[in-house]
């Protein structure tokens, strides 16, 4: 820890975050530097780290390294404080091997990212529907995973298994291999390779089927937030409950932190990069973003491309113009990411009655 300078202006703080504990550090207007501490990561140990930062002078803003992790507490603490936060990207390797890697040398370096508004981005609030939505969604995702692991570890114990018993098995759907394994009555023989293998056939077929009913039971909910949350969303085509509740957790309670439609076009990484060279002029695979928030857009996609026809009129047109179906897709995420923003970020009851172009219209 540093001395503890004051000063009479306005004064930046930077935060770099951790599980157990978080190290501040605070600049003044022209970035001299004040003084650094570090702090548990407790409810006491925020409103310290607050007061700490405030004692300093006029507390401006404060940039915090990982709001959406280590740093989301601590970022909703700030924000219920009146304090502008700032999301706080981590120093890149080529500046941390120049300058060295310690607590105080991130806390300042986030600091110095609020002050030059090189850092302008604010994080998610997390503190509303949405955000109960991305729990629910984390824990259906699990069981989602869990389940299909079940069922690719039973089918992989009958294709190894007894003969007898596969060959009672191996022609059953999936789902009345489910239901028949987990009927089934393994004796207390557990030494007989059969006896053993319907006991684990049984364990993983009603693993399965709990998994499912957990499944079911985080649909409902999700079904409820989801509708409430964003009703509109849901009129669109192509849209459903896990579409637009990964939309919406990638936008997060505060969607007005996003300053543009194309700033969210980068967060789901559907933003056009260019590619050209010479006489050839087109765009390639924006990498970048959020991946799930991506899939979500190509699934909204796939579903007009069938059932649109507006949609595959434009298809249509861009292939005359040689432009191959990658692409076309490409183009077709970036003006669904438009039409869904608009709605994300519709607030008051006039944004709400506005009627928003299908994108097919835009296309």
């Amino acid at each position: 820890m540093t001395s503890i300078t004051t000063t009479t202006g306005p004064v930046t703080g930077g935060v770099d975050t951790h599980g157990e504990t978080h190290h501040a550090a605070v600049l003044d207007q022209v970035g001299r530097e004040l003084g650094d501490r570090e702090f548990p990561t407790t409810p006491s140990g925020y409103r310290a780290l607050l007061a700490w930062l405030a004692g300093h002078g006029q507390l401006d803003r404060v940039g915090v390294e990982g709001t959406g992790a280590y740093g989301a507490a601590l970022a909703r603490h700030l924000r219920a404080g009146g304090v502008t936060v700032v999301e706080v990207d981590r120093p890149d390797r080529k500046a941390r091997r120049a300058s060295g890697k310690s607590d105080p040398l991130d806390a300042y370096a986030a600091a110095r990212a609020a002050l030059s508004r090189r850092a302008t981005g604010a994080g998610k609030s997390r503190d509303g529907r949405v955000e109960a939505i991305r729990a629910l969604r984390i824990a259906r995702c699990s069981a989602v995973k869990a389940r299909a692991a079940a069922t690719n570890q039973l089918k992989s114990l009958l294709v190894s298994g007894p003969a007898e018993l596969r060959e009672q098995l191996r022609h059953l759907s999936t789902t009345v291999l489910i239901t028949t394994c987990a009927n089934l009555r393994p004796t207390s023989d557990l030494a007989d390779p059969v006896q053993a293998t319907k006991a684990a056939l049984r364990r993983l077929a009603r693993r399965h089927q709990n998994l499912s009913k957990e499944i079911t039971e985080a649909d409902v909910d999700l079904k409820n937030l989801v509708t409430a949350a964003a009703p509109r969303l849901l009129a669109l085509r192509g849209v459903g409950i896990e579409v637009a509740g990964q939309l919406l957790t990638t936008a997060g309670d505060n969607p007005d932190r996003l300053r543009s439609e194309a700033a969210f076009a980068h967060l789901c990484g559907v933003a056009p990069v260019p590619a050209s060279s010479g006489r050839t002029h087109r765009h390639r695979l924006n990498r970048g973003g959020g991946r799930a928030a991506n899939n979500a857009l190509y699934i909204v996609v796939l579903s007009r491309l069938c059932y649109d026809a507006r949609t595959r009129e434009y298809v249509d047109r861009r292939t005359k113009e040689g432009l191959s179906k990658p692409e076309i897709i490409r183009c077709l995420k970036r003006y669904v990411a438009r039409e869904i923003f608009t709605l994300l970020t519709a607030r008051t009851a006039s944004e709400q009655s506005h009627q928003v172009l299908p994108m097919s219209t835009v296309a």
